[in-house]
């Protein structure tokens, strides 16, 4: 589960990267389900791992919400469409 996590927030952050070009910020509409959906899986995948198997899901977590949390400063900043 921790290594469904890692990939989550991967593409979670290329996503994110690919709303930042101009014109294609409207992305982020889709990119912010997506990666809260990443974060509660990442969660979820971070309590039920062993003690020596979280780095996976420590880093989805942290991706996740770093590809959320910039995907809506960039959607209020572009005023919700670029």
């Amino acid at each position: 589960m921790t290594i469904l996590a890692l990939i989550w927030g991967i593409l979670a952050l290329c996503g994110m990267f690919v709303a930042f070009f101009p014109c294609l910020g409207s992305l982020n509409w889709l990119n912010i389900p997506f990666s809260v959906v990443g974060l509660i899986v990442s969660l979820i995948a971070l309590l039920t791992s062993k003690d020596g198997n979280k780095g996976g899901a420590i880093a989805g977590v942290v991706m996740c919400a770093v590809a959320a949390l910039l995907g809506i400063i960039r959607l209020v900043a572009g005023g919700g469409i670029l």
